[in-house]
């Protein structure tokens, strides 16, 4: 037999013969501790409804939040995300309900920070669960005007850390929003809130489902390239992270984040800072359908999981949370 290399005497399947030299050897591994799971939340009481666009997803009724949140409590998720669905007599064109002290992400916080105060709290800070158009911002002749949304944006920052929110996160895409909110919470004393900023979000299409989750998906006529990021572009990503941490985040988000990874990577590797991933509807729906059809087993969602820590991402917002924590003492 001809020998190439060191073969036999190299053979790399030792190290993969058994369940624990894997895991002795895996350069890799997920807990409790990467992820943060999303919840939505919906008007009424005792409401507890199924999301069509989104299979095993569901929104809750304020009061009926401590359902999830006691899993999340016994499972030891760190964080969850709120978002909520809101109903079209409360939207507008410039989304005030953003700003109303008794909407459905305030009274959540005050909820979870009396019941539930050990889970971390992370609030998006984003117009399109409130416009009646459906977008980030704030249309001012038929544009997408950057200065009057940060106007309101920073009030419902405030507003947020006010009512409790440990991670402000601003989805918007608005330039120059995360210094004016850094500058706003320190001057009310909200020093430790952190900001989460969504420095890298694409014009993907894959972010239908939640769309329809939040309710926004009916109103929007016109898509949101002329402020989010373009997906054939990954250098633009830099100048993104690079002013945002120059203004003041402390972590920034690339999403979507199954098919960015190399974007992951490369925010990783040149910025030496912590990385969110969010593993949106559209990546979840492909998942979970498949499985569903039986054309993929549920530990491809962990290794989905995977790919993002292997990355680079220091923690994973993912659909998936609850079930990926019951489901990893089977793995390997």
């Amino acid at each position: 037999m001809k020998i190439i290399g060191s073969y036999p005497k190299t053979r790399l399947r030792r190290l993969r013969q058994s369940k624990w030299i894997r895991n002795l050897m895996s350069e890799n591994s997920i807990s409790n501790n990467d992820l943060i799971l999303p919840i939505f939340v919906r008007e009424g009481k005792n409401k507890v409804e199924n999301i069509k666009s989104m299979p095993g997803i569901k929104r809750y009724s304020v009061d009926k939040l401590p359902l999830i949140l006691k899993q999340v409590q016994i499972y030891k998720i760190p964080m969850v995300a709120l978002f909520p669905f809101t109903p079209d007599n409360k939207k507008n064109n410039k989304g005030t309900e953003a700003l109303n002290r008794n909407n459905l992400i305030c009274k959540s916080l005050k909820l979870i920070k009396k019941k539930f105060p050990g889970i971390g709290v992370m609030c998006d800070v984003a117009l399109d669960p409130y416009t009646s158009h459906g977008h980030d911002g704030v249309i001012i002749n038929n544009e997408i005007d950057n200065d009057e949304t940060i106007k309101i944006l920073t009030k419902q920052a405030l507003l947020q850390a006010k009512m409790g929110c440990d991670v402000i996160a601003p989805s918007d895409m608005m330039d120059g929003r995360v210094g004016i909110i850094r500058s706003a919470l320190d001057k009310a004393n909200f020093k430790n809130v952190c900001i989460l900023s969504y420095a890298v979000k694409y014009a993907s299409n894959f972010y239908g489902p939640f769309r329809d989750a939040i309710g926004s998906k009916s109103k929007l006529k016109k898509n949101k390239k002329s402020y989010q990021m373009d997906y054939r572009n990954s250098m633009e990503a830099f100048r993104e992270v690079a002013l945002d941490l120059k203004e003041g985040a402390d972590m920034v988000m690339v999403k979507p984040g199954m098919m960015y990874l190399d974007i992951i990577d490369k925010i990783k590797s040149n910025f030496k800072i912590p990385v969110i991933a969010y593993q949106v509807s559209g990546e979840y729906i492909l998942i979970k359908n498949a499985i569903q059809n039986n054309f993929l087993t549920k530990d491809a969602i962990i290794e989905s999981i995977i790919s993002f820590k292997r990355a680079g991402a220091s923690a994973i917002v993912t659909y998936f949370a609850i079930e990926i924590v019951k489901r990893l003492k089977k793995f390997n």
